[in-house]
């Protein structure tokens, strides 16, 4: 027997928030990013999990908020939560793995499109794998298609990311370029959905529709609160707002020997308390004559 979904069961609600909690993990992620590749190595590796984990998150939250609004008329469902938390975990290892590549590498040629393929694999994994986390008395179907079809749009969104995320410095273009990201996750999740069929078993012996927000509610506190934390790490970090460069010491800028930064120290006159610049005894000394 075939199903009835219905996936906007709270009407533009569900779509809206879903689409913002997309933008704002893209827009996190990617100003994490840009914030690696302005800092030594030591702390880009810092940088480019958080952003990981911000988009990661953002992407599953977006998912979830989304799954709010999907109901089957004839079967009540459930979520089974192991799979559930399984698909975050695996969204941000999959998106970290393209996030490093791109990091290390650069946002060009090959390492962009290995790094945005195997991101891109992740969106659409997460989507599927959460989907097998839904529990009704029967199954779902997939048109095959339209699934390669989601997978495609997953690719190419999580590519132009991680390009902006390489090549964009400006704050206001980072989040022009998270508006797109998140246009493109709500369209790869819905594509998705619109792949889904519904083969009931047997008849139906209770009323379907939307799960209550309780049951999703209590799974998204976490990475919402993640989120949270990671804003306000980028809200009081200035780089994130300006783009600059931090300045590096002279002694780990390439191409200084380590002779010339021994001696640049000495090099440099002594000041005075009002700037001055004090004399060394052993100019006066040059100037005394000799005793011969």
């Amino acid at each position: 027997m075939q199903g009835t979904v219905d996936g906007f069961s709270y009407g533009a609600v569900t779509p809206l928030v879903a689409y913002l909690m997309a933008c704002l993990g893209g827009a996190l992620g990617l100003r994490c990013t840009t914030r690696s590749l302005l800092v030594t190595h030591s702390w880009r590796p810092a940088w480019l999990a958080l952003g990981s984990a911000a988009i990661g998150s953002g992407i599953w939250t977006m998912h979830f908020v989304a799954m709010m609004g999907f109901a089957i008329k004839e079967a009540p469902i459930h979520y089974d939560k192991p799979i559930t938390y399984a698909s975050l975990g695996l969204a941000i290892v999959m998106v970290g793995v393209g996030i490093f590549i791109v990091g290390y590498r650069g946002a060009t040629g090959a390492a962009l499109f290995t790094g945005g393929t195997i991101t891109g694999l992740g969106v659409a994994s997460m989507h599927y794998l959460g989907m097998a986390g839904v529990h009704f008395h029967g199954h779902f179907t997939y048109n095959t298609l339209t699934v390669a079809a989601s997978v495609v749009i997953a690719v190419v969104a999580a590519t132009a990311a991680l390009w902006a995320a390489g090549r964009v410095r400006g704050f206001m273009w980072s989040v022009g370029a998270s508006l797109v990201m998140g246009l493109a996750v709500s369209g790869m999740h819905y594509m998705g959905m619109a792949a889904l069929g519904v083969h009931l078993d047997g008849t139906p012996h209770a009323a379907g529709g939307a799960p209550e927000p309780s049951v999703l509610a209590p799974m998204l506190i976490g990475p919402l609160a993640f989120l949270l934390l990671a804003g306000i790490v980028v809200i009081f970090d200035p780089l994130m707002i300006m783009g600059r460069p931090v300045p590096m010491p002279v002694e780990q800028k390439p191409g200084v020997p380590a002779a010339a930064v021994a001696s640049h120290p000495e090099r440099r006159p002594a000041l005075h308390e009002g700037g001055r610049p004090v004399r060394r005894a052993e100019h006066h000394a040059s100037r005394t004559p000799q005793n011969r």
